[in-house]
C-alpha cells in the first residue's frame, strides 16, 4: 500500500509516544503488585493486536485471533489456582451408553484416580467424559467443551460448574487438554479420540509436550486398543516408522489397577523437566545416589550429546520447584522414548 509503515518487530524501535501510551495503559490495567512481571509479554501482545489492523487483515482472520486468545485467556485463569495439583485428562467416545463395559472402566478409572489426589478433566460431554467426571466428582472435575451442532453438550456433572471451559476452536481445547495436565488415559472412540490419541502421541515424541504418563484402556476383555497396537507394531514399528524405544512411551491394559499403577509409578520419584539452554534439568522427590548415576551414564550415554548426567544444583533461571533434587544432561532432544526409559529408571531404582 503507498505511504503505508511497516511495523518494525523489535518493539523499541516503534514509535516512542505509542509505548508510552502501551506502557501507560498496562500500568492502569494491571494490579499494583504481581508475583512475576508480565509487562513485556503483555506489550507483545498489545502490539500483535496492532498490527492485525495495521496489515489490514482479513476479518475471518482478525476473529480466529481474537477469539483464540480470549479463549486461553479465560482456560488459563480457570486452571491458575490448580497448577500444583496432580490432574489426567480423559478422551473418548461421547456415544458410549452409561450401561456399557467401557463407560464403568471409565467411571472406576476416574475414582480411583481421584483417591490419589488426580482432578479429572474431560471434554465435558457425555459419553466416557461424564464417566470421568462422575467418577471424580463434580468438585475434583475440570471440562474443557467444544462448541458442536450435535452430541457435544455439557454433562450434569460439570456444566455449571465454575470449572467449566466453552471452546469454539478445537485447537485451542486440545492445548488446554496437554498444558494442564500430568497423565492421559484414552478409552475407546471414534475419529476425535484417534485425533487427540496421536497428536498426544506426536507431541510427547517429539518433545513438544512434557514426558507424561498417557494409557489406553480397554474394557475388560476388549480388543479396541489391542487391535490399534497390533497395527501399530505391523505398519510402523516392523517398518521403522518409528524406533522401537516409543513403544514406551504409552501402555495399552484392560485392567484399571494397571493403568492407575502406570500413572502413580510415574510421579514416584520423577517431579518434572524443562530444559535450561543446552541442559535438560528433570526435579526429583529424592537425590539420586552415586550409583545410580553411574549406572544413567552406562545406559543412556547414546542420548547426551556430550558430558555425564549429574546431580545439579538450581539453575538461576529456574523460577519455580527449586526446592527439589535434580539431574541435568545434554539431552540429545530426539530419542524421547529412551528419555523416557530413564525416568522409568529414576522411578524404580
Amino acid at each position: 500500500m503507498a505511504g503505508s509503515r511497516t511495523l518494525p518487530d523489535n518493539f523499541d524501535a516503534w514509535d516512542p509516544r505509542i509505548q508510552k501510551e502501551i506502557d501507560d495503559l498496562i500500568s492502569l490495567a494491571g494490579p499494583a503488585t504481581r508475583e512475576e512481571d508480565n509487562r513485556d509479554l503483555v506489550r507483545q501482545m498489545i502490539v500483535t493486536a496492532l498490527k492485525v489492523e495495521h496489515s489490514q487483515l482479513d476479518r475471518g482472520d482478525a476473529k480466529i485471533l481474537a477469539r483464540a486468545m480470549r479463549e486461553l485467556r479465560y482456560g488459563f485463569r480457570i486452571f491458575k489456582d490448580y497448577r500444583e495439583k496432580r490432574k489426567v485428562t480423559i478422551f473418548g467416545s461421547a456415544r458410549t451408553p452409561k450401561d456399557h463395559p467401557e463407560y464403568k472402566q471409565a467411571l472406576a478409572f476416574s475414582k480411583l484416580m481421584a483417591k490419589h489426589g488426580f482432578m479429572a478433566i474431560t471434554g465435558a460431554g457425555p459419553g466416557i467424559m461424564k464417566a470421568g467426571n462422575e467418577g471424580a466428582g463434580k468438585n475434583n472435575s475440570f471440562g474443557i467443551n467444544i462448541k458442536l451442532p450435535l452430541e457435544q453438550t455439557a454433562n450434569e456433572f460439570i456444566g455449571k460448574d465454575p470449572r467449566f471451559i466453552d471452546c469454539r476452536f478445537f485447537f485451542t481445547r486440545k492445548l488446554m487438554f496437554l498444558k494442564e495436565t500430568s497423565a492421559v488415559a484414552f478409552f475407546p472412540g471414534g475419529f476425535g479420540t484417534h485425533d487427540e490419541a496421536m497428536e498426544t502421541l506426536t507431541l510427547v515424541q517429539t518433545g513438544k509436550a512434557d514426558m507424561m504418563p498417557l494409557v489406553f484402556i480397554d474394557a475388560p476383555g476388549g480388543d479396541y486398543w489391542k487391535d490399534w497396537l497390533r497395527y501399530i507394531e505391523k505398519h510402523l514399528l516392523k517398518t521403522g516408522r518409528i524406533s522401537p524405544p516409543d513403544v514406551h512411551i504409552f501402555k495399552v491394559t484392560d485392567s484399571i489397577d494397571a493403568a492407575v499403577q502406570e500413572i502413580v509409578q510415574f510421579y514416584k520419584n520423577f517431579h518434572s523437566m524443562r530444559f535450561v539452554k543446552d541442559n535438560l534439568v528433570i526435579r526429583l522427590l529424592k537425590s539420586p545416589s552415586q550409583a545410580l548415576l553411574e549406572k544413567l551414564n552406562a545406559e543412556f550415554k547414546d542420548i547426551c550429546v556430550k558430558g555425564t548426567i549429574v546431580s545439579s544444583p538450581v539453575y538461576p533461571e529456574e523460577t519455580d520447584h527449586r526446592e527439589f533434587p535434580r539431574i541435568s544432561f545434554q539431552f540429545d532432544r530426539t530419542n524421547y522414548g529412551r528419555l523416557r526409559q530413564l525416568i522409568n529408571r529414576l522411578n524404580t531404582d
